[in-house]
């Protein structure tokens, strides 16, 4: 029972971005909603007086209101077979023309959701109340829930255009690669909160190894880190008065029978103890966006790829990509880095946690994409304006001279399979960061 708290995260983030949980609920609360509304109009028959009578004449024939009811479920699961459809066809073609890895912010689009939700919530409305309108043993019509339902198939019909227009958009590359942006500056938020003091500087944090008397924690589950509890796995540290590193960060695959964590001593760490310590970690098979900002930048890289390559020759939608990856560095470096190391008492070190370093994160973004694109003058071009950007919004020199170096590979890749032309305008792109560096050198 004590992984429970992060079990249950894992599982809410799971439910909530899927289509299971939102549909489901709008879907039984609609549901419930015609078999109450039905029952309380034959208890109380004041309800449906008040409804003027343009709005459902025949009051006194019950087969109007079955046929309307039917009629409209009816038609309601032809929609969602429509929708279904299109939602199918729209997760094909993501997967094959931009990355499979994309089809994780698909499925928590909430708009998609919704859709769902109200298209199955009036199904679900009309069966509810179908039962009520009746001939036997006395004639019923339940006219507030009938009208109920000829609003709701209003609203349907308007939601529908309205899906329409949203999949018309969501397909579009650059509102893809800006989801995905927006989501993984929501991940740098939630983790790393507090904003760079002035005067703080980027420093890489190298983790200590674990004692002569250090014990393997093995890992028990092959996947994915996709979140760790670190107050969870804190305090089992404090608790036990055990040092506790952890091997592997967030995003990295772990094999079962590999070294998850090393804790010290060796003599306070048991079976159970272990098995405690591993509960912090949820592992899976695939990444999840909970506190992989990597995973946000891999997506990106992905599409930028598959635009930049033979088959495709689409550097526009690369220059895009390079822009969102551009905002996500900015985004990163405005904040202060999250803690590596936590004390027990003070000066006790009880946890080491290893997180992606800036220098990681700029490899991840533009490594790929400069070997790539080193024939192609306009994503070079695009890179070097990134680099200027990024640099543009910090004063850490350390950083400056990291950003001019790989400008500088840009340039030294694109030497030979470029002409000189466009080899002198990305000499005049790089020109400004080189001031820049020289200036606070």
């Amino acid at each position: 029972m004590k992984g429970v708290p992060r079990l249950f995260r894992s599982l809410l983030y799971t439910l909530r971005g899927g289509f299971l949980i939102r549909p489901l609920v709008i879907a039984v609360l609609l549901g419930i909603a015609g078999a109450v509304l039905s029952e309380a109009e034959e208890a109380i028959p004041a309800i449906g007086a008040w409804l003027p009578a343009t709005l459902f004449p025949s009051r006194q024939d019950p087969q109007v209101a079955q046929a309307i009811l039917s009629g409209i479920a009816t038609s309601i699961m032809t929609v969602v077979s429509i929708v279904f459809a299109i939602l199918l066809m729209t997760l094909t073609l993501a997967s094959t023309q931009f990355s499979p890895r994309i089809l994780v912010s698909f499925v928590r689009d909430r708009t998609t959701q919704w859709t769902l939700g109200v298209f199955l919530g009036t199904f679900s409305y009309c069966m509810a109340a179908l039962p009520a309108a009746r001939s036997l043993p006395h004639p019923f019509v339940p006219v507030a829930t009938v009208t109920g339902a000829m609003l709701l198939a209003l609203v349907c019909v308007g939601w529908l255009i309205f899906f329409i227009n949203h999949i018309s958009r969501a397909i579009s590359v650059n509102h893809i690669v800006d989801r995905i942006a927006r989501e993984t500056e929501l991940i740098i938020d939630g983790f790393m909160p507090d904003p760079r003091a002035p005067l703080m500087r980027s420093k890489s944090v190298e983790l200590l190894h674990g004692g002569k008397d250090a014990v393997p924690v093995l890992n028990q589950l092959s996947g994915y880190i996709r979140y760790l509890d670190i107050s969870q796995l804190f305090q089992r540290a404090k608790d036990y008065r055990i040092q506790v590193r952890v091997e592997r960060r967030v995003g990295h695959f772990v094999p079962a029978g590999v070294a998850l964590l090393t804790a010290s001593p060796s003599e306070r760490i048991t079976a159970e103890r272990s098995e405690r310590l591993l509960a912090a970690f949820d592992i899976g098979p695939t990444r999840t966006m909970q506190q992989d900002v990597e995973f946000g930048v891999i997506q990106i890289v992905d599409i930028a790829l598959r635009a930049i390559s033979p088959a495709v020759n689409d550097p526009s939608t690369a220059i895009s990509c390079i822009d969102q990856l551009s905002r996500i560095l900015i985004r990163w470096l405005s904040r202060a880095l999250p803690a590596s190391y936590f004390y027990s008492p003070p000066h006790v070190l009880r946890l080491a946690v290893p997180w992606i370093s800036l220098d990681g994160l700029l490899d991840t973004a533009f490594e790929q994409i400069r070997h790539y694109s080193a024939g192609d003058v306009a994503v070079s071009l695009r890179l070097l304006r990134a680099f200027a950007d990024i640099a543009s919004t910090t004063d850490q020199l350390e950083v400056h001279r990291n950003l001019l170096e790989r400008a500088q590979r840009v340039i030294a890749g694109s030497t030979g399979r470029l002409p000189q032309t466009d080899l002198a305008r990305l000499q005049q792109r790089l020109a400004p960061l080189e001031s820049r560096v020289s200036m606070n050198a």
